[in-house]
């Protein structure tokens, strides 16, 4: 079975995790801009990161025969500065347009101020304005609150949901996106702070796995760049088709970033 992650930061990874995830059947993985552990303070350390992914992130990966492309974006905790907002959204139109770039993000929330909604609202402005999908992150304290939020804002711009993916959801998050949207909802399996194998199989027991992605947002936390194996080996174990299996983990992603 191929298997997609659509969501790791192996930016803060070692080589050998690339070996790893090959071993164990990864063929492809989005790799979106993140916060970095400490703030940036220039425009052009955004710009080299961005370098690196789209290049040698990309051969990196590619090496071991894994296919990868990025999301690229101002992050939520960087929003709240002024001058890179400016300056990072205003240089993003042309790193959104290179071949190995195929969505925005990650966007969204981290503590809900005014400055980081109107990120939100330009940076949604010029996905749409560019063909790119996007990626949003759902905040760590006050996760339920930015999914609401950001929902409404996605519907007071009129924006199509389905080309929206909400990341980082749990047991709290969930119901409210498919009752309240028509976007795509992301589950992130991270050791202490987000989901387990057994609890991501839990969601997709009971909602089923229809515009569902599961993924590991592997970076330089406890994390595992395989939790989407483990959380296939948890869902054989309580007996999912593999038929299901292999749509959430391979045929969902790649449909939505239209692979």
């Amino acid at each position: 079975m191929k298997i997609c992650d659509p969501h790791v930061h192996m930016y803060a990874r070692t080589t050998d995790d690339y070996e790893r995830m090959a071993l164990a059947g990864i063929r492809r993985i989005l790799e979106p801009a993140f916060w970095l552990g400490e703030p940036r303070r220039h425009p052009g350390s955004f710009f080299d990161y961005f370098n690196h992914l789209l290049g040698f992130e990309h051969e990196r990966a590619a090496r071991y025969g894994i296919d990868q492309h990025v999301a690229l974006a101002l992050n939520p905790r960087e929003s709240n500065d002024d001058r890179l907002r400016e300056e990072v959204i205003a240089a993003l139109p042309d790193y959104l347009r290179h071949k190995n770039c195929v969505a925005l993000g990650e966007i969204g929330f981290d503590e809900i101020t005014p400055q980081e909604e109107e990120s939100i609202r330009r940076q949604l402005e010029l996905a749409f304005r560019e063909g790119k999908k996007v990626l949003v992150h759902s905040a760590h304290k006050k996760k339920l609150a930015s999914i609401q939020r950001t929902i409404a804002i996605v519907k007071e711009m009129k924006l199509d949901e389905t080309r929206i993916l909400i990341d980082h959801n749990t047991e709290e998050t969930i119901g409210y996106v498919k009752d309240h949207s028509d976007c795509w909802a992301g589950h992130t399996v991270y050791p202490v702070t987000k989901l387990s194998p057994e609890r991501a199989s839990d969601i997709f027991g009971k909602w089923g796995i229809e515009k569902m992605t599961v993924n590991s947002a592997c970076d330089w936390g406890p994390s595992d760049p395989l939790s989407v194996p483990r959380t296939i080996l948890e869902m054989r174990r309580r007996g999912f088709s593999e038929s299901d299996i292999e749509t959430l983990v391979w045929h969902n992603p790649c449909a939505f970033y239209e692979w």
